[in-house]
């Protein structure tokens, strides 16, 4: 590598940070890769009524995931989905992710929770 491409590095580096792998598909998956996630909910589909009782079993049937929450939606979804996570003694994180230059309002057609392994690639999704 010639002396003007590691200055060229070095100015990338330090303007706009670390290179993330896919970041689009992380933000989207509230941090996760898409590879990793077995569920991943809208907001509009955990304001639908059975959607609690799916997200309790299927909590339960894989105990080795967590669940991550996203910290934008209306504060009564993230009580009642942290809730069942302390209930069930299931890891849990709450992420508020802000854009690096523009702060995004969160829509209904935001994931709302996705659970997903948190180091490893799934063999199988669960499907609704």
């Amino acid at each position: 590598m010639s002396d003007e491409d590691k200055t060229q590095n070095f100015i990338k580096w330090h303007t706009f940070g670390t290179p993330e792998i896919k970041p689009d598909e992380k933000r989207e998956f509230l941090g996760n890769f898409r590879e990793r996630v077995a569920l991943a909910l809208t907001i509009k589909q955990l304001n639908l009524t059975k959607t609690a009782q799916i997200v309790k079993k299927v909590l339960q049937d894989n105990p080795d995931l967590r669940l991550y929450i996203n910290g934008k939606m209306a504060q009564s979804l993230i009580d009642q989905y942290m809730k069942m996570a302390i209930e069930l003694d299931y890891d849990f994180t709450i992420l508020v992710q802000n854009g690096k230059r523009i702060v995004q309002r969160v829509t209904m057609n935001d994931f709302g929770i996705v659970i997903a392994s948190p180091n490893e690639k799934l063999a199988k999704r669960i499907i609704l």
